[in-house]
């Protein structure tokens, strides 16, 4: 099996998607507010749905490329056992959860179909 790529900062703006499930709702919640208020990142209401791309519950943050350096490392240590998918922004959808997406922990799924 591919290791999944880790992120790298070489792109203008991102979106980090926490994944989750009805037993770490409560973790990724808190870890996504904590992210939102400690770096002052806009972040997504946390949906308990399958929501665009992807095939589990999850919880979106916006960041720039500013933001990254102590963002990234923060959000892995802090993250526990959850995936995060973190894509860039390049205005191309299906490159973005393709070629530029990167993670922390395994790789869920996403759904392309729609980009």
């Amino acid at each position: 099996m591919n290791e999944p790529k880790r992120p790298v900062n070489i792109h203008k703006g991102y979106h980090a998607h926490v994944y989750f499930d009805e037993e770490t709702v409560d973790v990724a919640s808190r870890l996504c507010a904590e992210a939102g208020e400690k770096f002052g990142l806009k972040v997504g209401r946390v949906h308990q749905k399958l929501v665009g791309p992807h095939t589990k519950w999850s919880c979106q943050i916006t960041f720039s490329y500013t933001s990254f350096d102590t963002f990234i490392p923060w959000l892995d240590e802090h993250r526990g056992r959850l995936s995060v998918l973190v894509h860039a922004l390049t205005g191309d959808d299906h490159a973005d959860h393709t070629t530029h997406a990167y993670w922390l922990e395994d790789s869920v799924e996403i759904n392309l179909d729609g980009l």
